[in-house]
């Protein structure tokens, strides 16, 4: 995986070569952020149970979804600084009018909930009004990196650069793709004066190579055989497996 946004890589790497150890769009336009990292890739029953939270709204799925969050925070723990504001991906108010409540907010709050007790010297703290959406986006299901772009770029602003700058922050949302988002929000938190800005998803979607072998994980996509990861959505969506929403209502 790329050691920047975790994305796939396009090529082996090289031992001895560091940008080898980056996919092709970090290493042509290296993002504002860090590092991004998730909890599992966006496929099967993650991609259901995320489904269920964001567009069935069974809220208390965040709390078990949370968990798994902030097990894929934890693999900052000993990269990052002991202090981290943590700055949920905003929605625009007229989405957030429609679904009712910001999934990534639920998510990153659940997860500090989390980090608390398992990271007790860890200090994170919740700021879900630093950054402000300007405009309502198009959704980004179906449109190109390029689209993708073009659809987030100036579509975020710090509500208080003050409170801001100097501070390392971490940026949560439920899925990184293209990373289209995070990148745009993180570079306007780095405008902002933001020392650092890390990037914590739920589940990241995966491009597949056709010059690799098929990833083990992919055998999940087959029905009837199960791996060590389901176990953690036992009874989590089973209200609303039949019921959630199609990917092209997503990201």
């Amino acid at each position: 995986m790329c050691e920047r946004c975790g994305d796939s890589l396009d090529q082996p790497p090289v031992e001895g070569i560091a940008s080898s150890q980056c996919c092709r769009a970090c290493r042509l336009a290296p993002p504002s952020f860090v590092r991004a990292v998730s909890f599992g890739t966006y496929e099967g029953r993650m991609r259901s149970a995320i489904h269920a939270l964001k567009y069935d709204r069974i809220h208390p799925a965040a709390r078990r979804l949370g968990s798994m969050l902030a097990a894929a925070i934890a693999q900052l723990s000993l990269d990052v600084p002991d202090g981290l504001l943590v700055v949920p991906v905003p929605l625009h108010r007229t989405k957030h009018r429609e679904r009712g409540f910001n999934q990534a907010r639920a998510l990153a709050k659940s997860a500090i909930d989390a980090l608390h007790k398992s990271h007790p010297g860890w200090h994170l703290t919740l700021a879900p009004a630093t950054l402000m959406r300007l405009r309502s986006t198009e959704s980004q299901a179906g449109l190109t990196p390029r689209q993708r772009r073009q659809n987030v770029r100036g579509a975020f602003k710090v509500s208080d650069p003050s409170a801001v700058q100097g501070n390392n922050i971490l940026l949560v949302d439920d899925i990184l793709t293209t990373g289209a988002t995070a990148r745009a929000a993180a570079q306007s938190l780095v405008r902002a004066g933001a020392a650092s800005v890390y990037v914590a998803t739920l589940a990241r979607a995966r491009r597949i190579h056709f010059n690799q072998s098929v990833p083990f994980d992919t055998r999940r996509a087959q029905p009837g055989i199960p791996t060590a990861a389901d176990s953690q959505f036992a009874g989590l969506h089973s209200s609303s497996s039949s019921t959630h929403q199609p990917f092209s209502r997503g990201e």
